[in-house]
């Protein structure tokens, strides 16, 4: 992504909790926490939908902002994450549903509500995920080579490094994670479990890193674009965010704003070309918002977040020609 193509967000102050600096809950720190309430701007009475809860550091914002009258409805696949959140929220006009967000229509339908004033979906894998051993997400983190968030249902990473074929690993690292090695680390890791299987995360780790000839001029762990392209196929997170984007103007009725943080171009892409459907959306933010050089010393994850925000627009508002269109 070019320089020329980032944009910041306006700064406001946060309210400060026990819970220390703003957003921060138990060493979790919300990315972007100053402009997602400038963008969505709660208020008391509205009904606030947080699509990937984690551990409830954005809704702790939002369902503060929307007390005392006000709803936040807080959504994640991964019921460790609720059992996290819920302590924290405790007291707030919050509710927590066990659903993957692509599921929002007909969990709005089921609460007979027919539209929210506002969404948020951060769409970063969480810290304590990452940083628990046992959910296999991270390469820095030995553990087994799982990588759901859903745990309860779903072939794991391990099944498919150890059983997809040699072509299938390699379109999958290459689709996922833009890998341009890919054909190369499928060859390794076919080659490896021929020998043994895959078992854990610094097994993997081990064999790519054997796979790439030189160090990435990026710094990057040679293993990083592997291990998402493996998340993001066990989880089938690009189709369903496909499905989820598609679903947002049953979900955000008319002068509602949603609010989207990607953290790779894939993600990104998706969501910049569904707010450019101008007949559903105006877009609130021109070029994709990051994170100053604060928040990255603060939260270094925060450096791949990019921001992007929009309106819903009014079908009965008339539209008013300017600038050589309709708008």
């Amino acid at each position: 992504m070019d320089a020329d193509e980032i944009q910041s967000a306006p700064s406001i102050p946060l309210v400060q909790g026990s819970e220390g600096k703003e957003g921060s809950l138990s060493g979790h720190v919300s990315v972007l926490p100053h402009e997602v309430i400038s963008y969505l701007n709660p208020r008391d009475g509205q009904t606030i939908i947080d699509a990937t809860l984690g551990v409830g550091g954005h809704s702790l914002l939002l369902a503060r902002a929307v007390s005392p009258t006000g709803q936040v409805i807080g959504l994640d696949h991964d019921q460790n994450m609720i059992a996290r959140a819920l302590p924290r929220l405790s007291g707030l006009p919050f509710e927590a549903v066990h659903a993957r967000f692509d599921m929002l229509p007909e969990i709005l339908k089921s609460k007979k509500i027919p539209g929210v004033d506002g969404l948020l979906a951060d769409l970063g894998i969480c810290s304590e995920q990452l940083d628990d051993g046992g959910r296999g997400f991270s390469f820095s983190r030995p553990g087994p080579l799982d990588m759901r968030m859903d745990q309860s249902r779903g072939q794991s990473a391990s099944d498919m490094v150890n059983h997809y074929s040699e072509y299938d690993l390699a379109d999958l690292i290459f689709r996922y994670g833009e890998e341009r090695f890919s054909r190369k680390i499928a060859k390794y890791i076919v080659h490896r479990r021929g020998e043994r299987r895959f078992e854990d995360t610094a097994d993997l780790a081990a064999v790519v890193r054997r796979a790439i000839p030189k160090k990435d001029p990026s710094g990057i762990h040679p293993a990083t674009r592997t291990f998402q392209a493996l998340r993001i196929a066990v989880n089938e997170e690009l189709a369903v965010l496909e499905g989820f984007l598609g679903k947002l103007p049953e979900i955000v009725k008319p002068g509602g704003v949603a609010v989207i943080i990607s953290f790779h171009s894939l993600e990104d892409r998706q969501v910049k070309n569904t707010f450019r459907q101008s007949e559903y959306w105006e877009i609130l933010t021109r070029k994709p918002v990051m994170a100053g050089e604060l928040e990255i010393a603060n939260n270094p994850r925060s450096r791949s977040a990019r921001l992007r925000a929009a309106r819903r627009v009014d079908p009965n508002q008339p539209k008013i020609y300017k600038g050589g269109k309709y708008r």
